[in-house]
């Protein structure tokens, strides 16, 4: 059975940082790309960075310079660092990890940012 695990969420104020972890069970993380998304109330999900199986990657506009992203395949795990959180960071941060024919998602975890 795949499993997703995605935690580090939290409430910050403006300023602030999470590292968000995606831990994968079940499929050979290695071999998959992972992207994290985001949902705010109201809106639709947005990719916010990616990354293939080799490495490369990729940002959106809004978070470049702010957000890493990065995968430890020996731990299965992926992960997004987000610093300099701004109030519109906050929404639903989900993991996703697919391959050519496979997608697979997380239960998503929360990050809120107000002061």
């Amino acid at each position: 059975q795949v499993q997703l695990v995605e935690s580090g969420g939290g409430s910050v104020q403006p300023g602030g940082s999470l590292r968000l972890s995606c831990v994968v069970s079940g499929i050979a993380f290695a071999q998959y790309a992972m992207i994290w998304y985001r949902q705010a109330p109201g809106q639709g999900r947005e990719s916010v960075a990616s990354i293939t199986s080799f490495g490369p990657i990729k940002y959106a506009d809004s978070v470049k310079g702010r957000f890493t992203i990065s995968r430890d395949n020996a731990k299965s795990t992926g992960y997004l660092q987000i610093n300099d959180l701004k109030p519109e960071d906050t929404a639903v941060y989900y993991c996703n990890v697919l391959d050519t024919i496979r997608s697979y998602w997380g239960q998503g975890t929360q990050v809120t940012v107000s002061s």
